[in-house]
């Protein structure tokens, strides 16, 4: 390529990139005005882009800042990208504890774990972590705006725990080992005395009694299903057993 040629390009270059307009950075209300927007047309990522720059903005208030962190977990939610959400409400938590926005925080790390529940033979640990959260919110905040939602998810939770102890419990059972059965359906009866399907848990604790040889723990354990639940579909199989 000749040198004029050459010359002329790197002058083109030059001047085209004198031409380009700097950026201005914008205010952190700004960044978190637009977040808003973007949010409300579901961009979540790009929302989250938004409201981090009002993080890094030097001079941002740590109201604003609050402000961002809560917006941020609550776009990871809404993407469903829930471990991610869960630690950024912790977070959240964790630095802003004077904030009226702590239980919704709260409330929403029980959301996220809730939702990852999935099925009573699989991996339980939402489950256990949805329990543990909701419970310390009802301790905290009983008469919180989402106490009535968290109780429902509570029992919800129980639900599955008990189920899931059952069947871990009938597995053992199964395969003749009584004492971990016994082990298994005695901590699940102790740990969720209310739960409305404890019934089928007793049922199997007093047939893992009575196939240990333990005759007199197994009667007592048909009495306590019949005194707990005399219309229990599960009554008539207890009775058999014995």
């Amino acid at each position: 390529m000749p040198f004029r040629t050459i010359v002329y390009c790197c002058l083109l270059a030059f001047f085209a990139g004198c031409a380009t307009p700097k950026a201005v950075n914008k205010s952190p209300e700004a960044y978190l005005k637009d977040g808003e927007e973007l949010y409300k047309n579901k961009k979540y990522e790009e929302s989250i882009t938004q409201w981090k720059k009002v993080k890094e903005y030097g001079t941002a208030s740590p109201l604003l800042a609050a402000i961002a962190d809560l917006k941020i977990a609550d776009a990871q939610f809404e993407s469903k990208n829930y471990i991610e959400a869960a630690a950024s409400y912790e977070s959240f938590s964790k630095f802003h504890p004077n904030s009226e926005r702590v239980p919704y925080a709260l409330y929403r790390l029980g959301l996220c774990n809730f939702n990852q529940v999935t099925g009573y033979d699989t991996d339980q640990t939402p489950v256990k972590n949805a329990i543990n959260t909701f419970e310390s919110f009802l301790k905290q905040y009983p008469s919180s705006e989402f106490a009535d939602d968290v109780r429902q998810k509570l029992a919800d939770c129980i639900t599955q725990q008990v189920r899931y102890e059952i069947y871990i419990g009938r597995f053992y059972l199964r395969f003749g080992k009584y004492q971990a059965s016994i082990k298994r359906l005695e901590e699940c009866v102790a740990r969720y005395p209310q739960s409305q399907i404890l019934d089928e848990a007793l049922l199997y604790l007093e047939k893992a009694y009575l196939l240990n040889n333990e005759k007199a723990k197994g009667r007592e354990t048909f009495n306590r299903l019949f005194i707990k639940f005399p219309t229990s579909k599960y009554i008539k199989e207890a009775n058999n057993y014995l």
